[in-house]
């Protein structure tokens, strides 16, 4: 169960960002509501991530968070924010992929 927490707290993680992301290209009271967006979900996946932790360990469930975090803003990027996406972007992006699969292969829990 505690992995599916930190799945969701990963998730969390993009969507805080992709807030910022919108946040930046608003004005007035959007950009207050993403801005409410952003703190919202931070709690969220920082909560999601405390309850993971409970009997993950704190290395690899910083990682795992983290690394969904990361390829899904890139995704969040490349599809709705139109940043480019580059064949050395992809390349790292998988590899970061495979890592957190990695991690989770290996995992005592």
């Amino acid at each position: 169960m505690n992995w599916i927490f930190l799945i969701l707290g990963g998730l969390f993680e993009v969507a805080f960002a992709s807030c910022l992301g919108k946040m930046k290209e608003t004005t007035g009271n959007a950009t207050i509501m993403w801005g409410a967006g952003f703190l919202v979900c931070l709690i969220i996946s920082m909560g999601l991530l405390i309850k993971a932790t409970e009997t993950l360990p704190i290395g690899t469930a910083y990682a795992v968070w983290t690394g969904i975090g990361a390829v899904g803003t890139v995704l969040v990027g490349i599809f709705i924010f139109n940043e480019p996406a580059t064949f050395w972007r992809i390349v790292f992006i998988t590899t970061l992929i495979c890592s957190i699969i990695g991690l989770k292969a290996v995992s005592s829990h």
